[in-house]
């Protein structure tokens, strides 16, 4: 049986994806620590909760350049399927996650920034088209990006990210 939101190709489809998938998490900041960075740990304790592995997690520079040599790197490691970025989504000179990741994507999956900005929207506002967060596939590996608020990061990996990633993942291997 379906609900309103899944149709039943949908739930065959995320019925055979795998429960346990490879992540590296990224935060995005000039400013954050392992030791500080609340969103990135927020990712991580999702991910692990619903058991998923994470195969790395760093903290990179708002740098165009060094996000895109630590993205280049996971996406030719074998054990990372997904990269979450969290920080750099804003409208900030420094934010340049969007525009890093725009010259590596191989295919768009705009539904999922649309997504986020829509169920931020309801939860604070106008102030949700500040976000830039966007995803897609490198290859054959899933990239989502996230805001470095706490609260967004929250809300995206519950409402978002979590309950369709094994699906995202099966889908972008073909």
């Amino acid at each position: 049986m379906t609900d309103r939101y899944t149709s039943d190709s949908a739930a065959e489809h995320r019925q055979k994806s795998p429960g346990k998938v490879g992540c590296a998490v990224i935060t995005v900041s000039d400013t954050r620590t392992l030791e500080n960075d609340k969103s990135g740990q927020a990712v991580v304790d999702s991910l692990e909760s619903a058991g998923h592995t994470i195969v790395e997690r760093a903290i990179v520079p708002d740098e165009p350049k060094k996000i895109h040599e630590l993205v280049v790197r996971l996406v030719d490691s074998s054990n990372v399927e997904v990269i979450l970025l969290t920080g750099g989504t804003g409208i900030a000179p420094r934010d340049q996650t969007p525009e890093t990741l725009s010259k590596l994507i191989t295919k768009n999956l705009p539904g999922y920034g649309e997504l986020l900005r829509m169920l931020s929207y309801e939860e604070i506002g106008p102030a949700a088209m500040l976000s830039r967060a966007c995803g897609g596939l490198i290859g054959q590996t899933l990239v989502l990006t996230m805001p470095g608020s706490t609260a967004a990061v929250r809300l995206a990996m519950e409402k978002l990210i979590l309950p369709e990633l094994g699906h995202l993942v099966t889908q972008g291997r073909g």
